[in-house]
């Protein structure tokens, strides 16, 4: 952080700043108060994050978030590429959860298309998505508790996260960047030994995750740094567009999969954690106990585990097997033309959203019947939850923006984009 001049200071951003109050404010507050830089290189901005803090001593003002220090033009790289090709850039959106990102865009090309993965493989993608959301979740709490001073947790949580990379490994040969899935299903099946060494992982789950709890939950110094730290309405937060867990920690039930339901969520039994505080504690809680509903999901999934083909059989629309590509005219045919040229969903438009770690992962896309997209629009939701910082810290100290900025767990990949 670097004290900001007023003469150095870029002047669409300093009225951002004056703006933000309703009050008269005087020609010379810039002699008077402090615009303090806060990024983009600061450790606790969770990435190239830049906020732009307007104090009295240090106390918050007013707030001007500044994001875009990541933005690659993904949106725009997808329009020069067939959908197949896209798959690997999704790892790169929340890489905290690849798999998560891989299946929403899987799901929203299929849904282009007019085409459905077989049902076991929509079981492993659930079974994908909801181990991102506990590996994604321990990164949260254990970040969150170290911005906050508490070095063992981080430790511990990346620990259980450590147990679900070995896991992803075992699944799809790669441990971070995955791209598992296909148009029509997934790369490949997994095998039974593999299914149980989940299962073993989420039966000791539990135990580790109260482990966790019973450092951070009984101690005062963590729960006085969070408790009414960063606190959002009900209201507010519908009108600010907060999604997922930071949603729901301000007493909004809203989930995708209960709402909208998609692959076979309906036929789970799972609850939706939510807590009316809106503060930032409350948003740790949702994050620990939505793990606890995932290891429910992923118990049901592997007792419901269907037999079958993990990818769809459509020639013109999907990927045809190896086998049949090395032994059959037509598969070869039909591979050359989708990997060279891409599948031609029909013309029209579609939008799909997912419920990933960070809330709602959207997908629009604008089809001419070409095997690209016309226009790629992602809706983000690290994008969507800083955008509420302004309210969040405003009245807080310095040390507090710290910990709301762990509180919304934002990855800067996926909010630039």
């Amino acid at each position: 952080m670097e004290r900001l001049k007023k003469e150095d200071a870029h002047p669409k951003i300093l009225q951002a700043l004056l703006d933000a109050e309703t009050e008269v404010i005087s020609d010379d507050v810039l002699d008077n108060e402090m615009i303090l830089n806060m990024g983009p290189q600061h450790p606790a901005t969770h990435g190239v994050l830049r906020l732009l803090l307007r104090l009295d001593g240090e106390t918050v003002i007013a707030c001007v978030p500044e994001l875009g220090y990541l933005h690659r033009g993904y949106e725009k790289m997808a329009e020069n590429m067939n959908y197949l090709d896209y798959i690997p850039h999704t790892d790169r959106l929340d890489y905290l959860s690849p798999p998560a990102n891989n299946v929403a865009y899987a799901l929203a090309v299929e849904k282009l298309a007019g085409i459905e993965a077989p049902p076991r493989a929509q079981y492993i993608r659930m079974m994908m998505c909801e181990l991102s959301r506990i590996a994604s979740h321990m990164v949260a709490i254990g970040a969150l508790a170290m911005d906050v001073g508490a070095l063992t947790v981080f430790l511990w949580t990346l620990r259980e996260r450590e147990k679900i990379l070995d896991l992803y490994d075992h699944i799809c040969g790669a441990r971070f960047t995955t791209s598992y899935t296909r148009i029509g299903g997934l790369a490949q099946d997994v095998e039974e030994k593999t299914l149980k060494e989940v299962r073993d992982f989420v039966s000791q789950y539990d135990e580790k995750l109260d482990e966790i709890e019973r450092l951070l939950n009984g101690n005062r110094i963590f729960l006085e740094r969070l408790e009414g730290v960063g606190v959002i309405s009900y209201d507010q937060a519908i009108d600010w567009g907060l999604t997922g867990p930071s949603l729901r920690g301000s007493g909004v039930n809203f989930d995708l999969r209960k709402a909208t339901p998609y692959m076979f969520y309906s036929e789970m039994d799972f609850n939706v954690p939510v807590y009316k505080e809106g503060d930032s504690l409350a948003r740790y809680f949702v994050r620990a106990d939505e793990t606890r509903e995932s290891v429910k999901i992923i118990h049901q999934i592997l007792d419901k585990m269907p037999r079958g083909e993990v990818m769809l059989n459509a020639p013109k629309k999907v990927l045809p097997r190896k086998v049949e590509i090395y032994s059959r005219m037509e598969e070869l045919i039909h591979d050359f033309m989708l990997v060279n040229y891409g599948i031609n969903p029909p013309e029209g438009q579609i939008y799909f959203a997912a419920e990933n770690p960070k809330g709602e992962l959207g997908f629009y896309i604008v089809s001419k019947g070409e095997g690209h997209p016309w226009k790629l629009k992602i809706r983000s939701p690290s994008m969507v939850n800083l955008q509420s910082l302004p309210v969040l810290v405003k009245g807080h100290m310095v040390s507090d923006v710290v910990a709301i900025i762990g509180s919304l767990d934002p990855v800067m990949g996926e909010a630039d984009k």
